[in-house]
C-alpha cells in the first residue's frame, strides 16, 4: 500500500488510504446537526481573520440562521473576548456543552476550559489538533445552520487537520492591502486545492479608512492589490472591511454582536444560497 501524500484531492472518498488514515471527516454527537461549515482562514497573521470571523456570525444571526463558532485557533484564541464569553464550558456526561452569547451563538474555545483564559496553551501539533477534532465531534452542537471555523493563521498542522476531519463545504480567505498579499492569497489558496476544498472568496481587512470630517475613503496601504490578487486566480473579493476604531472598541468591550455595518452583507449572500 502507498503512502498517504495527503492530498485527498487525488482519491475517492472510500478510497483505502482514507479507510487506513486516521485523518477522517468526524461524526457529530448523536442528535446534532451542523449544516454549512466554512473556514475563515489567512496565509498569515496579524491581518483581522477573527474579527471577520465574529462579525461573519454575527451577521448570519441576524438574519434569522442557528449560528456557531469553532475556535480553531487553539494558541491564540480570540473568539471568547470579541463576544464577552468569560465563563467556562460545561460537561454533560462525556460531551461538552458549547457557550452561548447573548443572541444565541454557539461558541466552542480552549479558552472557555482553561482555568484562567490568560494561560499560555503550550502543546505539540498532534494534541492540537485532537482537540479541534474535540471540539468538533464532543461538543453537542445544537442545530446549527453555520458554523464558522476561525483558523490559526498560516498552512500549518491545525489547518491541515481541520481540512482533514471537518466536512469544510468552503473557505473564506482573509487578507490586508499590503505588498505581500499576493504571496499570502497564494499560499492559502494552494491548500485549499490540495484539500480539494472550494474557495468562497477573498475578504480584504484594514482596506480604507473614512475620513471622520468628509467621509473621503482613504487608503492608508494602497489601493486594489487584493482584486489583483483574485482576478490573478480566478476568485472574487467579497468584501473590503475599513479600519474603524469604533469596531476594536466593541472588541475590546466584548460587544462585537453590537456592531453596525454591512460590509460582509455580500459574503452572507454568497453562502446562503
Amino acid at each position: 500500500m502507498s503512502e498517504c501524500n495527503h492530498n485527498c484531492s487525488t482519491c475517492g472518498e472510500n478510497c483505502s488510504e482514507r479507510e487506513n488514515n486516521p485523518f477522517q471527516i468526524k461524526p457529530l454527537r448523536d442528535g446534532c446537526r451542523v449544516g454549512k461549515v466554512f473556514g475563515v482562514v489567512s496565509g498569515k497573521g496579524g491581518v483581522g481573520k477573527s474579527m471577520v470571523t465574529s462579525q461573519l456570525a454575527v451577521t448570519m444571526s441576524r438574519r434569522g440562521y442557528r449560528v456557531a463558532v469553532l475556535d480553531a485557533d487553539i494558541t491564540g484564541p480570540s473568539i471568547p473576548k470579541a463576544f464577552g464569553v468569560h465563563e467556562r464550558a460545561c460537561g454533560a456526561g462525556d460531551a461538552i456543552l458549547p457557550v452561548e452569547t447573548r443572541t444565541g451563538i454557539q461558541l466552542m474555545s480552549v479558552n472557555l476550559l482553561l482555568e484562567n483564559e490568560t494561560d499560555p496553551v503550550v502543546w505539540r501539533g498532534p494534541v492540537i489538533g485532537g482537540v479541534v477534532q474535540q471540539f468538533w465531534g464532543d461538543v453537542i452542537w445544537e442545530d446549527v445552520d453555520y458554523m464558522f471555523v476561525d483558523m490559526p493563521p498560516g498552512t500549518g498542522d491545525v489547518a491541515l487537520n481541520v481540512f482533514q476531519t471537518l466536512p469544510v463545504d468552503g473557505v473564506i480567505i482573509v487578507t490586508s492591502p499590503q505588498e505581500l498579499v499576493s504571496m499570502v492569497v497564494e499560499k492559502a489558496v494552494k491548500m485549499a486545492q490540495l484539500m480539494n476544498i472550494p474557495v468562497v472568496g477573498l475578504v480584504e481587512n484594514m482596506s480604507y479608512l473614512s475620513c471622520p470630517d468628509c467621509g473621503k475613503k482613504l487608503y492608508l496601504f494602497g489601493e486594489g492589490k487584493t482584486d489583483e490578487a483574485a482576478e490573478r486566480y480566478g476568485l472574487r473579493t467579497l468584501a473590503k472591511m475599513p479600519i474603524d476604531p469604533a469596531l476594536a472598541k466593541l472588541v475590546d468591550a466584548g460587544d462585537i454582536e453590537s456592531f453596525e455595518g454591512n460590509w460582509l452583507d455580500g459574503v452572507a449572500d454568497l453562502i446562503s444560497q
